[in-house]
């Protein structure tokens, strides 16, 4: 895609399922990639095959809740490769119960890993980002905070925040040369979508279930997924900004 090559992306959560395939895409594209996660051996092996391939990228064991460590971080990105022009949110965590049957203690850790973090991390790179007078981001949220989800309350709120927060930051940046847009997975295979099997009572029919909805006849893929991320950080869509695409094989549809 036009404009990627050279240019500087964070990826948060890099280390996973669609963070690892969307930092292997942009190292092909010719990023030069900067992968962010909690879990440092994860974001060490992403990092190792985007150089394994010819490609620039370095790993960063980092916890988006900590507002300062992030700021640290971003500081080594930026001494290392050069100021951070692409911002890939796509950290996330959650808990597969009824809201019920969850806790306080939880809510606390799925804002502050799905909202609070993905805050920490606009605020750690949106200012060089007004003063150059150029940046794209790219946040990851989910069908779950558009249309709901049983069993993913808090986790659907946070998404729904993010959704919220990226409109209200690309219409503030917009005269800056900033440009803000999320990409909503569907159920993809993941980490992630592993959990909530198992929170289900019968995984397997739980599965059956969701290939039959999904118009597409399967469960996504993490390598579903960077096309349209990378294509929102890319200069073709210089002219899009605070739109929200699912990415979902058609089990939700709008417009």
């Amino acid at each position: 895609m036009r404009g990627l090559n050279g240019r500087v992306v964070v990826i948060t959560g890099g280390g996973g399922g669609i963070g690892s395939a969307t930092a292997k895409r942009f190292g092909e594209e010719g990023a030069r990639v900067a992968v962010f996660d909690i879990d440092g051996a994860a974001a060490a092996a992403a990092a190792a095959d985007i150089l394994a391939a010819g490609g620039t990228a370095q790993a960063f064991t980092c916890d988006i809740t900590d507002r300062d460590g992030i700021a640290r971080a971003v500081g080594v990105v930026e001494a290392a490769f050069g100021p951070v022009e692409i911002l890939i949110n796509n950290a996330g965590w959650d808990v597969f119960r009824p809201f019920l049957k969850t806790i306080p203690a939880e809510w606390e850790r799925l804002i502050a890993i799905n909202l609070i973090g993905a805050l920490n991390m606009h605020h750690a790179v949106l200012p060089g980002m007004v003063a150059r007078r150029f940046g794209r981001v790219v946040n990851i949220a989910s069908d779950a905070g558009r249309v709901g989800s049983s069993g993913e309350a808090v986790y659907a709120a946070c998404k729904a925040g993010l959704l919220g927060f990226s409109k209200t930051l690309a219409r503030e940046h917009a005269r800056h040369g900033i440009t803000v847009n999320v990409v909503c997975p569907g159920p993809t295979d993941t980490a992630l979508f592993d959990e909530y099997r198992k929170g289900a009572g019968d995984p397997v029919k739980l599965e059956e279930a969701f290939r039959r909805a999904i118009p597409m006849g399967r469960i996504g893929q993490p390598a579903d997924l960077p096309g349209a991320i990378c294509f929102f950080a890319s200069d073709d869509a210089g002219y899009v900004t605070g739109q929200v695409l699912s990415v979902s094989g058609g089990l939700t549809m709008a417009g």
